[in-house]
Formats: C-alpha cells, sequence, structure tokens
C-alpha cells in the first residue's frame, strides 16, 4: 500500500480498510471515522461513562487541594479584590507556572461567587474527567467504528488507574487543565486529519487552541508547536486570497494571544516567564535525580507492563488497519502525510518522549508522579481505547468472500489467511485487554510511598497522604483545614498579637514564631506583617491580603528566586535565602534582643550593604515601582538580563562578586 499524492488532492492510505477488514454492510467508499455502527457507538458510549464513573469516584475519594494548590488562590484572591494578577500586594511577582489555570479559576470565582476551595476542587475534577471523554473521542475516531467492531477502554484505564492521576485530578493545581487541553488537542488533530474537505474556520480554531500551549504550562509549547508546524506545512485547503495568506492566518491566530500576553508579562513582571522557573531553574540539569523521579513513579506499579502490552495491541491494530505504510519519499509526499492520522500519533508519542526527557533532565519534581501524568497521558492517547472484532464476524466475512459465485482454490486461501489472521489478532488484544484489566486493578490499591510524613533521601514524597497525616484532615480542602499543620495556628495568634506589624520568623518551636519588630517610631496603623516561611500555600491563604507572605526559596520572592541554588538540595527546594535579608528588606529592627537570638548583627548589616548593589536594586525595582510607561518599558527591554541574573545567599560572598565594600573586611593576614 502506497501513498498517491498531487498538490491539490490528498488520498492517505491508512484511512482505507484492508480486504480483511471489510464486511457486509460496511461502506467502503467512507473512512473509519464515518463507519461507526450501533454496535462501535454502543460500546464507545458504555465505556465512556465506565470511565468517567471510575475516575470520577477514584478521585473525589482522594479529594484535597494541595499547598501549592492554595498558592494559586492568593493571586486570585488579589486578583477578585483588584490588586491584580500579584501574590502580594504592591509586588509584581507571578508565582503560578499555568497562566491559563490561574485565569480560568478567577473567571469561574468571578462568575460563581462561591468559595475559592470549592472553585477550584470544581473545576479542576471537571477539567480532569473532560480530558479522558476527549482522548476516548479523539481514538475512537483514530480506529473507527466498522461494523461487529467494540471500541474498549484500554490506555485511560491505566491513566486513571494511577493514584497519582486521581491524587492530582482535585489538587488546585493546573494538572487537569493540562491533560484537558492535551486531549481536545489530539480529539481535534485527529478530526483534521480525517476531514475530506477542512474548512478555514475550523484549522483557525485549531491553530488558535494549539497556540495556548506555553500559557496552558511553559513545557506544553513543545507540543503546540509541533501540532502548528504540521497545519502550516501540510496542503492548505481552498481559501479565496490563497495558501500564503492562510499559513499567515494560522501564524496570526495561534500567537495573538501567547505573544500579546508575553509582551505584557516581560513589562509587568519583568521576566520573560513565570517567576517559579527562576526559582526551581528550570533549564539546570539533575539526570541522577531525574531517573530517580522517573524510577519512582514506574516502578512501584510496575508501569512498564502495561506500556509494553499496549504498544504491541496498537501496533497489532495499526498494521491490521494498513497504518504501517512506506511513504513515497518527495516534498509532496510528505506534506501530504502530516495530514494524516499517523502523522498526529506521531506527533503525540514524539511530544510525550521529549517532554518526558525534559523532566529528567531538570531532576523531576518533588511530588510523587505528577510532574510525569501529561507524558504518561500523551503516550496512551492512541491506546485510550482499542478496537476488538469478534472472531464470529471474521468467520462470516471469510465464509462469504465467495457468495457471488463458486469460490475458487485462491479465494479458499485469501479466506483462510483473513481468518488465521483474524483469530491471531483477536487473542493478541484480548490478552492486552484482559492484562490491562489486571494491572489496574493492581496499580489501583498499589501504595507507592510508605513513608507518611517522613521524607525519604531522593526528596519524593506522597504530597497527599504528608498532609493529610499531618493536618490530621482526610480531605484538606479549605485553609482553615490546614490550620492544624505545623506552626499555622501559632502564626495567625501570632500577627493578631502584634498589631503594631513585624516579621514573622519560624521557630523550632510549633507553638511560637519569633516576631521582629519594626522600628520606632511605628506609623499609625502599624508597620505590617511579613511572613516568612516555605508553606506559601497554606500561609498566605489564612492571612489577610495586607499580610505579606514571602518564602525562602522564592515563589513568590524575587530576592530568594534569584539567588544560587544550591547543588545537593531537594528537588524543587533547592534554593534557601537567609533571612538576614528578609530583616533588611523588610525594614525591622537589626539588633538583639529584638531580633531571634540565633541571629548574626555582622550578617545582617553585610546583607544590608550586599542589598546595595545596583543590578540587585534594579531588579527589586522593576517588581516594585509604580507601574508608569516607562517602568513597562524598562522591564521589556531588560526581561532576560533579570531572568538570568542571580545573587550568593551568603551576604559576605555577594558583597564580593558585586564589588562592594565589606563593612567587616577581615584582618590582614
Amino acid at each position: 500500500m502506497s501513498l498517491s499524492i498531487s498538490p491539490d488532492e490528498i488520498v492517505v492510505a491508512e484511512q482505507k480498510s484492508t480486504e480483511y477488514e471489510r464486511l457486509p454492510g460496511d461502506d467502503e467508499s467512507a473512512g473509519p471515522a464515518a463507519r461507526f455502527t450501533v454496535v462501535s457507538r454502543a460500546t464507545l458510549v458504555g465505556g465512556i461513562v465506565l470511565t468517567v464513573v471510575l475516575f470520577t469516584i477514584g478521585a473525589w475519594q482522594r479529594r484535597w487541594i494541595a499547598d501549592d494548590g492554595l498558592i494559586v488562590l492568593r493571586t486570585v484572591r488579589n486578583l477578585l479584590a483588584g490588586n491584580g494578577p500579584v501574590f502580594n500586594m504592591g509586588e509584581r511577582v507571578e508565582a503560578n507556572t499555568s497562566t491559563a489555570w490561574t485565569y480560568v479559576v478567577w473567571f469561574f470565582s468571578w462568575l460563581t461567587q462561591a468559595r475559592l476551595e470549592y472553585v477550584v476542587l470544581a473545576v479542576a475534577l471537571t477539567a480532569s474527567v473532560l480530558a479522558v471523554v476527549f482522548a476516548m473521542l479523539g481514538t475512537a475516531r483514530l480506529w473507527g467504528g466498522s461494523t461487529g467492531q467494540l471500541l474498549i477502554p484500554a490506555g485511560v484505564l491505566v491513566y486513571i488507574a494511577l493514584p497519582p492521576a486521581r491524587d492530582y485530578a482535585t489538587s488546585g493545581l493546573e494538572s487537569g487543565l493540562v491533560i484537558c487541553w492535551v486531549g481536545l488537542l489530539w480529539w481535534l488533530m485527529i478530526r483534521w486529519s480525517q476531514a475530506a474537505v477542512v474548512r478555514v474556520p475550523s484549522l483557525l480554531g485549531l491553530a488558535f487552541l494549539a497556540g495556548l500551549a506555553p500559557l496552558v504550562r511553559p513545557e506544553a509549547a513543545l507540543i503546540g508547536v509541533a501540532a502548528l508546524a504540521m497545519m502550516f506545512l501540510a496542503p492548505m485547503p481552498q481559501f479565496r486570497f490563497g495558501p500564503i495568506v492562510l499559513r499567515a492566518l494560522i501564524v496570526a491566530v495561534a500567537g495573538i494571544v501567547p505573544i500579546a500576553y508575553q509582551i505584557w508579562r516581560m513589562g509587568y513582571y519583568g521576566l520573560p516567564y513565570p517567576n517559579t522557573a527562576v526559582a526551581k531553574d528550570a533549564g539546570g540539569a539533575k539526570w541522577g535525580q531525574g531517573f530517580t523521579y522517573l524510577w519512582d513513579l514506574v516502578g512501584p506499579y510496575h508501569l512498564w507492563i502495561p506500556l509494553l502490552v499496549l504498544l504491541v495491541a496498537g501496533l497489532v491494530v495499526a498494521v491490521n488497519r494498513g497504518f504501517l505504510v512506506r511513504p513515497q519519499w518527495s516534498v509532496a509526499a510528505l506534506r501530504g502525510w502530516l495530514r494524516s492520522p499517523s502523522a498526529v500519533v506521531v506527533m503525540v508519542l514524539g511530544s510525550g518522549v521529549l517532554l518526558t526527557l525534559y523532566a529528567i533532565r531538570v531532576g523531576g519534581d518533588f511530588m510523587h508522579g505528577r510532574m510525569l501524568l501529561t507524558q504518561l497521558f500523551l503516550l496512551l492517547l492512541p491506546v485510550a481505547v482499542v478496537p476488538i472484532r469478534l472472531p464470529r464476524r471474521l468467520v462470516r466475512s471469510a465464509s462469504e468472500g465467495g457468495h457471488a459465485g463458486r469460490p475458487g482454490e485462491a479465494d479458499r486461501h485469501s479466506g483462510l489467511r483473513a481468518f488465521t489472521r483474524a483469530n491471531w489478532s483477536f487473542a493478541v488484544l484480548l490478552v492486552a485487554l484482559l492484562g490491562t484489566a489486571g494491572w489496574s486493578m493492581f496499580a489501583a490499591s498499589t501504595t507507592a510511598i510508605t513513608t507518611g510524613t517522613k521524607i525519604r533521601s531522593s526528596g519524593i514524597v506522597d504530597e497527599r497522604v504528608f498532609y493529610v497525616l499531618n493536618t490530621g484532615v482526610d480531605h484538606p480542602i479549605r485553609a482553615e483545614d490546614y490550620l492544624d499543620y505545623p506552626r499555622m495556628r501559632a502564626m495567625v495568634a501570632d500577627i493578631a498579637a502584634n498589631p503594631d506589624g513585624g516579621l514573622l520568623l519560624n521557630s523550632p518551636s510549633y507553638t511560637f514564631w519569633y516576631v521582629d519588630p519594626p522600628p520606632e517610631p511605628i506609623p499609625e496603623g502599624g508597620a505590617g506583617h511579613t511572613v516568612y516561611f516555605l508553606n506559601l500555600g497554606m500561609t498566605s491563604m489564612n492571612v489577610p491580603l495586607d499580610v505579606r507572605v514571602i518564602d525562602p526559596m522564592g515563589l513568590a520572592y524575587p530576592l530568594a528566586a534569584h539567588s544560587d541554588r544550591l547543588e545537593d538540595g531537594r528537588i524543587g527546594h533547592d534554593k534557601s535565602l537567609y533571612p538576614d535579608w528578609v530583616v533588611v528588606d523588610s525594614g525591622m529592627v537589626d539588633l538583639h534582643p529584638w531580633m531571634p537570638w540565633y541571629m548574626d548583627e555582622e550578617w545582617v548589616t553585610q546583607a544590608r550593604t550586599a542589598m546595595s548593589c545596583p543590578e540587585t536594586q534594579a531588579l527589586l525595582l522593576s517588581t516594585r515601582d509604580p507601574l508608569t510607561f516607562d517602568r513597562f518599558k524598562h522591564n521589556l527591554r531588560n526581561a532576560f538580563s533579570f531572568a538570568n541574573y542571580r545573587i550568593d545567599r551568603v551576604p559576605k560572598y555577594e558583597i564580593q562578586r558585586c564589588g562592594l565594600v565589606d563593612p567587616f573586611p577581615e584582618p590582614p593576614r
């Protein structure tokens, strides 16, 4: 089977059925997407309903909102209050990695006026469930629905069986939105690849969806770019202004929102990407930790088993459908192939592999499984459902092959070959489906991490179990559910007990905080409170918006985000700015006995000198200066240099790096 391609007309061999597949009642002139029979539709709808019910129940049983999920809600609170998309009032910091997720949650919060935690819980769960629906619809179109064929859930069962997939379906993080976008893109790309006639509005809508990739999550840009490249290079449909103008429209429609937002981001925040990418040094490399993170997901659940089994099943179906064809190696043939289902399959599988390599390179994450869920979803898309045809239909197909006349020897041999291949394929697919179902029951009840509240040497933790055990709440969802986390109630009490303001630094005890007071004279209404603590979400959601909440890792604190990375630090937590900087930055008293006893006055004085570094001051002004047009232009021009700027977290060494005069020079030897 080969490709017959001309610039004006594309006929893709993979969209035709082989003789083996055609049965009485099939419309041989239609592609797989058109041949959905009652049986195929019934099994598909039943499979979707079953999968949705299982996933919804499984996710609801493990419902929670992560501390990092609450971080998003702090920004949403500021948006609703009219303070802008910031984490702390008066400091423009993009503390959320997914821009789209922030505004989706904000929109539904504004629309419903419901409690934020319940809004984000409902939106996250809905997006997660829709993701598997889109995945199944797209794969069903890929395989078609000819007579007697059953479309059985397979890859989607692997995904929903994994405990991390159910954990992050309601966590308040963007995981559900990302896979929902992936699933929708997959479905629409398959429709585009199979369409007899591509309509221009549909093509532009698909381009717009693909262009949203970097706003859904920065690394998702890889998927979006690949999809857009396919649309751009494939033969164009009929357009009154010609293919060149249509290609220009594809680029414009895809880029209008992300480019406009990128310009605004660089001028508003002074960075070319979210501050979280700076805090976690997303361009750094920790390959060893990355492979540890990969095995932390694959090993306990033996995830390689269903992936291998479904790979074999997918290849069997592809061979039977004639998808594996040898293309004609010409520019026209390759351009034609780009608008084919097999090209879309290659795109999603390639994206899954490349994103997995990226996750390994950066060291993965500290949350068990979370940063590999999108990759797994991508790899399972082509086998989200698997088509299987019952042998009796194939026997009838073979026996009816010579019905029009007396069957000859060639007809009998052809029928026998079809019968043999049919039963062989049926056996392979049946074993694959049964094996996948059995593995799913095993994985669904597997506990991969049994250390509870103890963080292992790898730095990876079961985040949901960790917070359930530390709060004593089975389903920590509301901000106050985290008040029983160590130090939270003490923080609220100490803020109330110090109306004049101050800097709160956590103590070794869970029952009180060190409070460094503001210098006198204290302004009317107090000097304001600053809380310096790692757990940003629960902290920020249990205090008013006028309380400044910053963290030593730098997710919401630019000074910490631009500090050097700790080589052997815990993944995702490998920056830790000393509190001496914060005493100076918050303007609190820098002398004992008002400062905590463990802090060194000399270090604080050196931090004051280090903060006078012109480059550091320029960085801070980029987020704290009033947003005038001149400030916007300055930030826009210098966004990349700000992103690359780093300081040494040890004040003495930072003084040396910046070429300043140390107030406490070492005596000559």
